[in-house]
């Protein structure tokens, strides 16, 4: 709609603010009206209508079997749409129109802001199923026509009250007629059923809906005045009323077609089982982030015993046990930081961002007086959780293998982390480029990595290849010292 309205029309900014508005909002007046809408304005010219907008109702069948967004009528073709536009009044008359032998009435509303009428809304029933109208669709009808005359003289939609369309209550949801006091005069089946399980055990119709509805609601004190007034439908507003077996979401519509009040629309839906689910939600969230804390609670638990005996083992001379256990703690650790992080958050991913710059951190405390230092280029970006577990472990032993091994006694040098990610296109799934480089002493000429290398470098092999399903090499850097390269699809799913 934003690129129709630029691209052929004069409106203002806040003029289209105003049809998103009406658009929002614009379904209860297809379902009262049982009939399909279709907003066209004017275009900067004057010589034409542009449709900017088209919607079908939920209570009756359709009137326009193709999309409409987009289409352009000369101005005089449709002699309605020009009178609602230059009268600013609500058009009816003429004669059904038959589209593909169905006849369809069509009427023209003025949409009005301010003094200035913005465009038209043409409303079409398709009179093909039209019978003896129920009572229901008397109430639906006559509340269609008082909101028509609202959009006609500039006073609905209301500002500041933008509604979502996939959560706000709808006519069929439950739909209630007020009258300038506040009482019942319908309530349709659905509507009645939601106050029956709201405890109330007579009819609705000729009860004051402000009072009876706060009566039901479960407090323990004080009537809620602010509950009564919505109730009453003294002004647009939505609440939610939580009984003891169920959860009512109410919505007020005031009714002003001449400018007083003469009345006002509940609409209301049971949402118990929503809430009830969005709760379980809640719940499972919540379990899962406290999983999460006790497995990293567990292994730092973990690390501090292997820290505690590698101490031990360190008085009684033996370095090598030492180291290894050392070598253990850090592993553990880099697990934790993982797990720390997803305990933080609502879903199973977490920003690696972070956690590579803290196991860069945690392994370059290791360098004595800080002769080796490590840092991050680029961004690794969000990771699934089935990724960022294994490659911390391998950022981990790639930092202290280049440690280790690339750096002689009293040798000053940089280990350097590089993330690129390219997301899926198409059909090409999303990779992560990660490359670990240092300045050191480079590799032996015979080395080879994929039959070589200590534990941790098998231990990086395993888990890229076999669980995060990558590609892994280690290569001279042609400026002097290592490169690693971790080609890493980003999909779980396609490894």
């Amino acid at each position: 709609m934003n690129d129709l309205v630029r691209q052929h029309t004069d409106l203002e900014e806040r003029d289209l603010e105003w049809l998103h508005l009406l658009v929002s909002e614009w379904q209860l007046l297809a379902d009262l009206s049982f009939a399909d809408l279709v907003l066209w304005l004017p275009t900067s010219d004057g010589t034409r209508y542009v449709s900017v907008a088209q919607m079908r109702p939920n209570t009756g069948p359709t009137s326009y079997q193709d999309d409409m967004v987009g289409h352009h009528v000369p101005r005089g073709r449709r002699p309605l749409l020009d009178m609602a536009l230059d009268e600013g009044r609500i058009v009816r008359e003429g004669d059904p129109e038959w589209r593909e032998e169905v006849p369809v009435r069509i009427e023209s509303i003025p949409v009005r802001r301010g003094d200035r009428v913005l465009g038209v809304i043409a409303r079409n029933t398709n009179l093909l199923t039209v019978r003896t109208p129920s009572r229901l669709e008397l109430t639906y009808l006559q509340s269609a026509s008082d909101l028509a005359q609202m959009i006609a003289g500039g006073a609905f939609p209301f500002p500041g009250q933008q509604v979502g369309m996939d959560r706000a209550p709808r006519v069929g949801d439950g739909f209630i007629r007020l009258d300038a006091d506040g009482v019942v005069q319908y309530a349709s089946p659905n509507a009645l059923s939601a106050y029956h399980r709201l405890g109330l055990a007579t009819d609705l119709v000729g009860l004051p809906l402000g009072p009876t509805t706060a009566e039901l609601a479960p407090t323990r004190g004080p009537v809620d005045e602010s509950l009564v007034k919505l109730a009453s439908g003294w002004a647009p507003r939505e609440a939610e009323i939580e009984g003891d077996d169920c959860v009512v979401q109410l919505r007020a519509i005031p009714l002003k077609p001449k400018g007083e009040r003469i009345g006002s629309l509940i609409l209301l839906r049971d949402v118990t089982e929503l809430r009830r689910r969005e709760r379980e939600l809640m719940t499972k969230d919540a379990t899962i982030r406290e999983i999460h804390h006790r497995v990293k609670n567990n292994l730092q638990t973990v690390a501090a015993l292997l820290r505690l005996q590698s101490r031990r083992i360190g008085a009684s001379g033996d370095d090598r046990a030492r180291a290894a256990l050392d070598e253990a703690v850090r592993r553990v650790g880099s697990i934790a930081i993982v797990h720390e992080t997803l305990s933080q958050n609502l879903d199973e991913r977490v920003e690696f961002d972070e956690i590579a710059d803290r196991v860069i951190a945690m392994v370059a405390e290791l360098s004595p007086d800080g002769r080796v230092t490590g840092h991050r280029q680029g961004h690794f970006g969000i990771l699934d959780a089935e990724t960022a577990t294994p490659l911390s472990m391998v950022l981990t032993e790639l930092m202290q293998n280049a440690l280790e091994h690339a750096f002689g006694p009293g040798q000053r040098g940089t280990v350097e982390v590089h993330a690129t990610r390219s997301e899926p296109r198409r059909a090409q799934p999303g990779r992560l480029l990660v490359t670990v480089r240092d300045n050191g002493c480079g590799l032996p000429e015979t080395f080879d990595p994929r039959n070589h290398g200590n534990l941790g470098l098998q231990i990086v092999r395993t888990l890229v290849e076999g669980e995060l399903g990558g590609g892994f090499d280690m290569v001279h850097a042609a400026e002097g010292g290592t490169r690693v390269v971790l080609d890493l699809p980003l999909n779980p799913s396609k490894r």
